[in-house]
């Protein structure tokens, strides 16, 4: 027992040496972790997301958000380290952050607020996460897991160490739980304050984002399809939430004459942001890519992001994905060689030549035999020039693994494959059909249903132009308001 003994004792002199002072929370942080490896950390992960994440390039908006982080940054309780503020070019309404200093906030959730101080209130909420080193305490407390696992096996023979590769990135984009997202919260609200934002800003975002969640389970239910379930920023709080009051009172209150809104500054700012998917992205979900020069039809509903190494559509209820990705033709290779040497396979079952607009490909599922777990389930490669399209079908969701649900997908995969075709001249979207946020003065005479019939952004229309000026369900903007229009 006596080596035990010696394990249980340099296990905790390592838990003492990793316990630092938090100036956020003001409290020893349990860390096993440097702040030096923290930053190399985030920055490693923001490395790999920008080589597979779309980013918006708008230099004057990119400079405002960053204008505005830094100054929320600079009131922070970290503020020695270097901030990095990111606009991901995508339609969904999120923000997240990652170890270190690096934030992100989605093209989408920008379209949706109304004022500097909203914005504000978002970054300053994932910069409280960063402060209080939400990610690298999760991630201590896993491999706190872990080390009690070894002992396991240690002293009983028994155990298995956990994998927490994808912690990080898993926390960010779902949130690290409610006692740290209101954690998150009471920094945000102090740094709001201490930047000369009105803290209450915070409780205006979470109305917007509640009316985007009450307007996707109506539409849910309408169109008899399982409601998504949103994990975003400020996911974990209800709309009357008294704890995120409390912090935010707590904050302090600003002299009306000192708050900033900014208003007219934010609307001056976005005022033509891309409204919709991405610019890749056309009508009825079929995808040109102009670059490279082929057409794909995405299953109906489907929401497509032109990432950086691949593009990647997604079903609405993220059930399920297909994954195109491209690289040089290997010489006169047959097309069901170069499929089997893309994914290192032996055997493919329920295969078959493909040959579609004077294309030629090979397509089929991997072998249960050899089928990891991270494998997608439909398998293409199709020749184009001298290049190889790789196409993935994969089913991501475990609810939907009995067998007609799993020949659903294959069809769906199915279809997209075969619809793989060259760009044609008439595919292309010209800058003159991309959907653009645009300000507009209400008069008398307008109303939200009678804007809703010029403008061609779907079935929902009048339901999206209120949520854009936060009229969602029902009211009318007033004569001289400054509206939001998508043209």
């Amino acid at each position: 027992m006596k080596l035990i003994e010696q394990i249980f004792a340099s296990i905790i002199l390592v838990l003492i040496a990793g316990c630092a002072f938090n100036p956020a929370t003001n409290k020893p942080d349990l860390v096993l972790m440097s702040e030096d490896r923290e930053i190399s950390i985030g920055k490693e992960m923001h490395e790999k997301l920008i080589e597979s994440t779309p980013i918006y390039k708008d230099p004057v908006l990119t400079a405002y958000v960053n204008h505005v982080g830094q100054k929320v940054a600079a009131g922070s309780d970290r503020p020695d380290i270097k901030y990095h503020f990111t606009i991901i070019d995508s339609q969904d309404i999120n923000a997240f952050a990652l170890p270190g200093g690096y934030i992100y906030i989605n093209r989408g959730l920008l379209t949706y607020l109304h004022s500097e101080a909203e914005m504000a209130a978002v970054l300053a909420h994932e910069i409280g996460h960063v402060t209080a080193r939400h990610a690298v305490r999760q991630k201590t407390a896993a491999t706190g897991a872990s080390v009690v696992s070894v002992l396991s096996v240690l002293v009983t023979g028994s155990g298995v160490v956990g994998d927490v590769a994808n912690l990080y990135s898993t926390a960010a984009v779902k949130g690290y739980g409610r006692e740290m997202e209101l954690e998150a919260d009471r920094f945000g609200a102090q740094y709001m304050f201490n930047a000369g934002y009105d803290p209450q800003a915070m409780i205006n975002v979470i109305g917007l984002l509640k009316d985007q969640e009450t307007f996707a389970r109506r539409r849910a239910r309408i169109e008899g399809k399982k409601p998504q379930t949103y994990h975003g920023v400020f996911a974990s709080h209800p709309r009357n939430d008294l704890r995120l009051q409390e912090v935010v009172n707590a904050a302090g209150q600003l002299p009306q004459e000192n708050k900033e809104t900014k208003v007219e500054y934010y609307r001056e700012k976005t005022d033509g942001l891309v409204y919709g998917q991405n610019t890749q992205q056309s009508t009825k979900n079929r995808y040109n890519h102009k670059r490279l020069g082929f057409s794909l039809l995405f299953p109906d509903g489907w929401q497509v992001e032109n990432q950086r190494s691949a593009i990647v559509g997604s079903a609405p209820d993220k059930s399920a994905k297909i994954t195109i990705t491209v690289n040089q033709r290997d010489g006169n290779q047959p097309a069901d060689m170069a499929l089997r040497s893309e994914f290192d396979l032996r055997k493919l079952e329920q295969d078959e030549k493909l040959n579609q607009y004077r294309l030629e490909g090979h397509t089929g599922k991997i072998s249960p035999l050899e089928k990891e777990a991270a494998d997608p389930d439909r398998i293409a490669v199709i020749f184009y020039g001298s290049r190889q399209f790789v196409l993935q079908g994969k089913i991501t969701s475990n609810e939907d693994s009995d067998s007609e649900a799993l020949d659903k997908y294959d069809n769906l995969f199915l279809t997209s494959i075969r619809s793989f075709r060259p760009l044609r001249q008439s595919d292309i979207v010209e800058e003159k059909d991309i959907k653009r946020l645009r300000y507009v003065q209400a008069n008398e005479k307008t109303t939200f249903s009678s804007l809703a019939k010029h403008m061609e952004i779907g079935e929902y229309a009048e339901e999206q132009l209120r949520l854009l000026n936060g009229y969602y369900p029902r009211g009318e903007p007033e004569p001289g308001e400054w509206i939001k229009i998508i043209q």
